[in-house]
């Protein structure tokens, strides 16, 4: 009562309220999508990105770009978590959803500074999303399994912008392939059943698709053969050894008879294994855990191939590209649960011995082994052919697609625009900002080719006036297009996730109006500072 100051928090707690907390936050998730947005679009650049031990990646995928920069900046975060969402959901727009993401809470500081309140910002955002949403829905194209001309041209849109550019039609294809292989009756896929593997030789065209599984592993034993036709393959969760004594028992042997019979025993039990193998019928085994020398030597003796330490991951794509099943006991293993491939066979790639287990009878599980000059280069096509393969999945999961080139958020704009009329109160500002803020991947596009963005802006607006929904931009001309008749097209999911995300992550951070950072955090900006950022996250990203 006598003007004492009252501490209810622990001391070194850093506080950061108001339009300072607000501001903080918005520069510092602005500053995320800044860094992200001169990769947008087939002329993006790419990002060379160096860890604290001197690996490099280059790349110009939006998520890895994220996640490689280690950012620490809470708001920040968000903004990562808004890529690593679409990411997982779609597999790619993650570019799309950060920059969109960015370019909001841009609009929001300016109706910030007009006094708006952030609750009624968010409110016009939220508005406008579902609006935005239903739009997408209804100007959508159906698209069916059988439209393979349109699954490829979806495939190099997602490829188009990256190294693996030059080799997309042929990447394409094998991605469409891959896709048509391991569809579901309903025409739907899951993307998980198509296996990426890499190799560092050769060139991009040298990618292939296996009809089946490609395992990483060599032929345990030199003896073994190199090559089966007509394969009956065991697929074993256990190990082929005799098994260690747990805890502290122990076992006493005080003769060379009982040492002798103790050896006779093991290698009974050994023999009793692959007995067990053969019975079964099987001239193939892959196994998850170990296999003791002694086997290795009697299954080579009775002609079976054999390859251990095979990843889990692989075991469930075996079964559903061979049709058989994985045992988890030995003794439990007949003919019953073998798969069946036409040819499995080890080659080596790269210099690396890797068993291919293949043309199997109908594989819902199948191998794209890709390849590139460089460890770099084939690092980008594989994250080229997996936003390829995910954004086709995601086209046969709501069977749906929409134009690219900028085409899609143009429309949105427009609508929106249409839309905010309908209001009179102060939301109508916040939906008009996420209307303008729609038209940053567009001007984004026009900027990332060198072209006059406010010229192809006003020159895609007029042709939407005519009503013309799918015209874009083509960045290698200049000119607009019919998007959908150029072959520049996404799968509608893809724009779902990225307006849902972005706008969603917008509100979250446009809500917090205090931030309270304990004793030994780093806090998001300097006490009493204005867009105080940590370090790595301040000035013009120079420290990236």
């Amino acid at each position: 009562m006598t003007g004492q100051p009252i501490f209810i928090l622990p001391e070194g707690t850093f506080r950061s309220k108001g339009k300072d907390a607000q501001r903080n936050n918005i520069a510092a998730a602005r500053l995320v999508a800044d860094a992200v947005r001169t990769t947008l679009g087939p002329k993006g650049m790419d990002k060379m990105l160096v860890d604290s031990i001197g690996d490099v990646v280059i790349t110009n995928d939006g998520a890895t770009i994220l996640e490689e920069m280690k950012i620490e900046h809470p708001a920040a975060k968000m903004m990562v978590e808004v890529a690593k969402t679409q990411d997982k959901n779609v597999g790619d727009g993650t570019t799309t959803a950060v920059v969109f993401a960015g370019e909001l809470l841009k609009k929001a500081e300016d109706l910030l500074d007009q006094e708006i309140h952030p609750t009624v910002i968010t409110k016009g955002f939220r508005l406008a999303k579902e609006r935005a949403l239903e739009i997408l829905q209804k100007n959508a194209i159906p698209v069916t399994i059988n439209d393979l001309a349109l699954l490829e041209q979806i495939a190099i849109t997602a490829m188009t912008g990256k190294s693996a550019e030059r080799a997309s039609q042929y990447l394409a294809k094998i991605a469409v392939q891959a896709i048509k292989r391991v569809a579901n009756p309903d025409g739907t896929v899951d993307a998980d059943n198509v296996k990426l593997e890499k190799k560092a030789s050769g060139s991009m065209e040298d990618s292939q698709l296996i009809e089946g599984v490609v395992v990483d592993k060599e032929v345990v034993h030199p003896g073994m053969p190199k090559k089966v036709e007509n394969a009956r393959i065991a697929l074993l969760d256990c190990a082929l050894e005799v098994k260690e004594l747990e805890g502290d028992h122990k076992i006493s042997i005080d003769s060379p008879e009982k040492m002798q019979a103790f050896i006779n025993e093991e290698e009974r039990l050994l023999k009793g294994m692959v007995e067990k193998v053969k019975a079964s019928g099987a001239n193939v085994v892959l196994c998850q855990k170990g296999i003791d020398d002694t086997v290795q030597h009697y299954l080579a003796k009775a002609g079976v191939l054999a390859a251990r330490r095979v990843k889990k991951s692989d075991m469930d794509l075996l079964t559903k590209a061979t049709g058989g099943m994985v045992v988890s006991s030995i003794q439990e293993l007949s003919k019953e649960d073998l798969g069946f491939a036409g040819h499995v066979e080890e080659r080596k790639v790269a210099g690396e011995a890797m068993v291919f287990i293949e043309r199997c009878k109908t594989p819902k599980a199948v191998t794209i082994l890709l390849r590139g000059g460089t460890e770099h280069v084939v690092d980008e096509v594989e994250r080229a052919m997996e936003d390829a393969v995910k954004g086709i999945a995601a086209s046969l999961e709501l069977k749906k697609i929409v134009p690219g080139g900028g085409a899609a958020e143009i429309m949105l704009a427009r609508e929106i625009r249409t839309y905010a009329d309908s209001f009179k109160g102060r939301e109508q500002l916040a939906i008009l900002a996420f209307a303008d803020a729609m038209e940053i991947i567009p001007r984004s596009l026009a900027e990332n080719a060198g072209l006059d963005p406010i010229d192809k802006l006003a020159a895609l607006r007029a042709a939407h006036e005519k009503n013309d929904v799918r015209i874009g931009l083509n960045v290698f001309t200049g000119e607009v297009q019919d998007s959908v008749k150029a072959g520049v097209i996404e799968a509608l999911k893809i724009k779902l996730q990225a307006v849902q995300s972005a706008s969603e992550a917008t509100e979250m951070i446009l809500r917090i109006d205090d931030v309270i950072s304990g004793a030994g955090a780093k806090p998001s900006g300097p006490p009493g500072g204005h867009g105080g950022m940590p370090p790595g996250m301040g000035g013009d990203m120079g420290d990236f």
